[in-house]
């Protein structure tokens, strides 16, 4: 089932478009992975999915029950975000904010939610430890828990190995294809196509020209084959 749909979507800044007509459809249990060149629009288009910023023109449909809500979603960190002075607990409960509505604080399910995708990440002996402590990979396994704090159904993540020494990497993609295995559509922004390749059932790639289709589409593509190589290989 369709948990999100962009018919011929328009995305830019002050009025210069850098993306146009674009249409693709993630399903439920889909993991795509959206690659292409810098400055083709990939973290904007993250942003439009997720009402961050308002799109030119087209339209985003979202199908499944799904809410504006209910969407996960793991930003590219910064410099000032990596030195937030306050404790991995906390940090993580903020996922929860939109469940609270008007209550001003968090109840017993949502804390219990907060602890047990700690623990799902392995950080719940990091959670009364301040998040700027944190390595980098610990830091990106606490805001992948805050993200699952929001969402049952699907997470966008923005680039979530940016900075990270290969080992981390490994495990923080184990961790996001474990969490597809269990259900969770994913999104993904990524630089590493050898990685988009290996874990992705579907590929949007941005760029020049634009293609949308199964990653076995894309291998077959010529855009495909002009990145990846006839043997799948990443040039």
């Amino acid at each position: 089932m369709s948990l999100l749909t962009v018919r011929d979507l328009t995305l830019g800044y002050d009025s210069q478009a850098i993306i146009e007509h674009l249409n693709f459809t993630v399903n439920s249990g889909d993991y795509l992975c959206i690659v292409g060149e810098n400055g083709s629009g990939k973290s904007t288009l993250m942003k439009t999915l997720v009402h961050l910023q308002p799109c030119m023109g087209g339209e985003i449909t979202a199908g499944d029950g799904l809410r504006a809500d209910e969407i996960g979603y793991l930003p590219q960190q910064t410099l000032v975000q990596r030195d937030f002075p306050a404790s991995v607990k906390e940090i993580v409960l903020s996922g929860c904010q939109a469940r609270c509505g008007l209550r001003p604080f968090y109840n017993k399910e949502e804390k219990k939610l907060a602890q047990e995708n700690m623990e799902k990440m392995g950080i719940l002996q990091f959670a009364d430890r301040c998040y700027r402590e944190l390595s980098g990979g610990q830091q990106q396994r606490v805001l992948l828990a805050r993200a699952l704090c929001a969402t049952k159904k699907l997470l966008l993540l923005d680039e979530p190995v940016a900075g990270l020494d290969p080992k981390v990497t490994m495990e923080m993609y184990a961790l996001i294809k474990q969490l597809n295995e269990e259900g969770i559509t994913i999104i993904m922004v990524s630089h590493d196509l050898a990685a988009a390749v290996q874990y992705a059932s579907h590929i949007l790639h941005i760029g020049r020209k634009i293609f949308f289709g199964t990653k076995e589409e894309y291998l077959a593509s010529d855009v495909g084959r002009f990145f990846i190589g006839e043997g799948g290989d990443v040039k």
